[in-house]
């Protein structure tokens, strides 16, 4: 089953985007490097409760 996440940068802690994981592949926090328009520049971006 999918879940709704969303994503926060590790820099300045915005939440920039929403999307979906599978629960089962990946039980983990997921961690991705995107781009944050405020900071203007790529940075990991963390999965938020």
């Amino acid at each position: 089953m999918r879940t709704k996440i969303c994503l926060a940068c590790t820099e300045c802690k915005q939440r920039n985007y929403n999307t979906t994981k599978d629960k089962k592949a990946h039980p983990d926090r997921m961690e991705i490097k995107k781009f944050c328009r405020f900071c203007n520049k790529h940075t990991p971006h963390r999965e938020t409760r």
